[in-house]
């Protein structure tokens, strides 16, 4: 990754995993990682970041799984070509805004069903 840093903050409600795949998201839909740049690979990150390769590797799958990523044996891990504009919205990316919202909400102390009737109050204004 030529320049791009990716930061992980453990006092944070986000889970790490969450807080990687955020990032990296963002700097690949930006075009700041631009197609075909290589990732460093997992290990590497992992200990780069102090954090356990595990969780580095959730956040990678979960890169693949929305197409931003390509891991391939013997070449590593790049950044894919970013897929054409939806009609609508990301659904990754929706899921990805709930768990940081029920995240942080949950660090407040929140309970399951305070969350759901915050989150059905913003859908009607």
């Amino acid at each position: 990754m030529s320049g791009a840093a990716v930061r992980v903050d453990t006092t944070s409600p986000v889970p790490p995993y969450e807080q990687i795949r955020a990032q990296l998201a963002a700097l690949i839909t930006s075009g700041r990682l631009p197609e075909g740049e290589r990732l460093p690979t997992v290990r590497q990150l992992a200990a780069d970041l102090g954090l356990a390769a595990g969780t580095v590797a959730r956040a990678y799958r979960e890169l693949e799984a929305a197409s931003l990523i390509r891991t391939r044996r013997g070449a590593g891990t790049r950044v894919a070509p970013l897929p054409a504009p939806a009609d609508g919205p990301d659904p990754a990316e929706i899921a990805a805004l709930a768990r940081d919202f029920v995240g942080r909400a949950r660090a407040l102390g929140a309970t399951g069903e305070a969350v759901a009737a915050a989150v059905r109050a913003a859908l009607r204004e």
